[in-house]
């Protein structure tokens, strides 16, 4: 099977001499190359940006702008823009002050129509390489970020951020799975900031909190006058998110006639507003969500299952905190130092006990319910051991936490204890033994047994 061709570039040839011009660009062409040609430098430098995928072929003696000042100007604009320089023979004394300023060839007049294509051809996949390595170092950067936005080192949060960075790149609908306040919007922005629309609008809509009446108006938009007190033209989200892309939060929360219209859109990629009779087309990246199964959503007629085979091309499920025990600790300091910093306090780190009170809590309100107790814990002017979740009386918020063995309670606690410490001296091990008071081989025994490595966290 053969893979697509790839498109080589554009290459903008300048010269005033049309004659010139047609011959050169008709000979690129020929050779499977898109060339566009102008009579004017001014003229090319106004159709180039920093992100121009191709090469500049100018002639140097021009009216106006010449080659030599365009050349600057390309240069200024973007300093990987190739390009190359036609000159009058005898002028290589200023070609070689050219290619000392930043130009990528020079071709001497009267020139071999090969020469020209070899050198346009070099040029062009030189800029490709430019440009994939651009992205390659965005997506990178994008990547390190993922591990700030989205917190977490325990293998099923590991596994998830895999996913991610795998997925985010395509075009297919994901649909989220997971109870409140695991971080399913988190999810949807990681996806959406890790993707090439990172650069269009990123639009989240909560169907719970739309009334059922407006649902359609909301999501389809409509025209004046289309009901009362339809007083203007009003834009729909699935329209403003055209490029970007649109999260649904609690999706079987959409009435169920307004699910099938959203069907109609996905198979169609074009919204109808309300009142009118053309169609627009969008192009928008979907992500959904919900907090219940959505078989469970489809027998209790809240979802409808074509919908949701048109949802779920990806479907994942978001770990509950109870399930990722070992994130509680970190996540929990890291939530307190920016609750410290946002209300100015000083705040003692929670001892050893309090970190297992912690971990023996049932968390019913995930990630969003530890945050909430770590800006607690830090404004508290009780003592704060009865802040926390396994000090709370019977009659206090939250539930009973279930029953956690002591050996996985040690476990968490030992892992929690080794990970400060490597984070504590910046992965210096030696200093790690010493605090402990261990011996190299148990050190190495227990991290491998933990899944912890010498460099994790060291920038958190």
């Amino acid at each position: 099977m053969h893979s697509p061709r790839q498109d080589p570039g554009l290459v903008l040839f300048i010269d005033d001499e049309a004659t010139m011009r047609t011959s050169v660009r008709q000979w690129l062409e020929l050779a499977g190359l898109s060339c566009q040609d102008f009579d004017r430098a001014q003229k090319a430098l106004d159709a180039l940006s920093p992100g121009f995928a191709g090469m500049v072929l100018t002639d140097v003696k021009m009216p106006g702008m010449d080659g030599l000042a365009l050349q600057r100007a390309v240069f200024e604009l973007d300093p990987d823009i190739p390009v190359v320089l036609v000159t009058a023979h005898g002028d290589i004394t200023m070609a070689v002050e050219s290619m000392r300023a930043g130009a990528y060839d020079f071709i001497e007049k009267p020139f071999d129509p090969e020469r020209i294509l070899d050198v346009v051809r070099r040029a062009l996949e030189k800029r490709r390489l430019v440009l994939e390595n651009r992205e390659l170092r965005q997506d990178l950067a994008a990547a390190e970020g993922l591990d700030a936005r989205l917190m977490g080192s325990s293998p099923s949060m590991r596994a998830l951020k895999r996913e991610i960075v795998n997925i985010a790149p395509t075009k297919a609908n994901v649909l989220l799975v997971g109870e409140t306040g695991t971080g399913k919007e988190v999810v949807a922005r990681c996806l959406h900031e890790l993707s090439p629309r990172r650069s269009h609008p990123f639009l989240a809509v909560n169907c719970a909190a739309i009334p059922q009446q407006l649902a359609e108006s909301e999501l389809f938009g409509h025209e004046r006058g289309a009901f009362t007190g339809a007083t203007h033209q009003r834009l729909g989200k699935l329209e403003a998110a055209s490029g970007g892309t649109l999260f649904l939060d609690e999706i079987s929360s959409m009435p169920l006639e307004v699910q099938g219209k959203m069907l109609r859109v996905l198979q169609d990629r074009e919204v109808l507003p309300i009142g009118s009779n053309t169609p627009r087309p969008v192009d928008f990246r979907l992500v959904s969500a919900t907090n219940e199964y959505p078989q469970e959503a489809i027998r209790n007629a809240r979802l409808r299952e074509d919908l949701y085979y048109r949802l779920s091309t990806v479907e994942w499920v978001i770990p509950p905190l109870r399930e990722r025990k070992e994130d509680v600790p970190p996540l929990f300091s890291l939530f307190l130092d920016r609750a410290a910093n946002t209300y100015d306090r000083e705040v003692r780190p929670p001892s050893a006990e309090q970190m297992l009170a912690l971990m023996r809590h049932a968390w019913p309100g995930n990630v969003r319910e530890l945050k909430n107790l770590a800006e607690r814990y830090a404004l508290s002017s009780l003592s704060a051991l009865s802040t926390l979740p396994g000090f709370w009386s019977s009659s206090g918020p939250g539930r009973p936490a279930p029953a956690t063995p002591l050996a996985e309670q040690v476990q968490l606690f030992e892992r929690q204890i080794i990970k400060d410490a490597i984070k504590r001296h910046q992965g210096d091990m030696r200093e790690v033994m010493a605090e402990l008071s261990l011996p190299r081989r148990t050190l190495n025994e227990k991290m491998a047994k933990y899944g912890l490595l010498r460099h994790d966290d060291l920038g958190r």
